[in-house]
């Protein structure tokens, strides 16, 4: 492989929809021979798409992009996004959502993570890489 494979689905705020987005993460680093991604990724965009559907209110979709970059001569990186219609930056709760633990996943198992404010809404943004299991 060589440059950046890319991926991204539009999903409704809704509950299953971060069961889609896991299924598309496992699916997507299957098909590029990344499999050392798939779990904390997995759980990851779970974490972030169940943020959207939890706060963000309205209907519009929301948009996992998945990019997987050869890293050139360093370990190949993994950067997952979920984009929302929402401009309100995401919160770390060391608490955790009732029936979830947030961004304190994100927070833990990310190498690094962050947001970006966009015209209409937000990017919240993950990456994994060195520490790959």
């Amino acid at each position: 492989m060589t440059g950046t494979l890319r991926a991204a689905v539009d999903l409704p705020p809704v509950a299953r929809s971060a069961a889609a987005a896991r299924h598309l993460v496992e699916q997507v680093l299957a098909a590029w021979a990344a499999e050392a991604f798939t779990a904390d990724a997995a759980l990851l965009v779970s974490e972030l798409v169940t943020n959207v559907v939890r706060h963000v209110t309205g209907p519009l979709a929301m948009r996992v992009e998945v990019a997987l970059s050869d890293g050139g001569s360093a370990a190949p990186g993994l950067r997952v996004a979920v984009v929302d219609s929402s401009a309100a930056p995401p919160v770390v709760d060391p608490r955790g959502p009732e029936g979830g633990h947030g961004l304190g996943l994100v927070l833990a198992l990310a190498d690094r993570w962050g947001s970006e404010e966009l015209g209409s809404g937000k990017r919240v943004w993950f990456e994994l890489g060195r520490r790959a299991r």
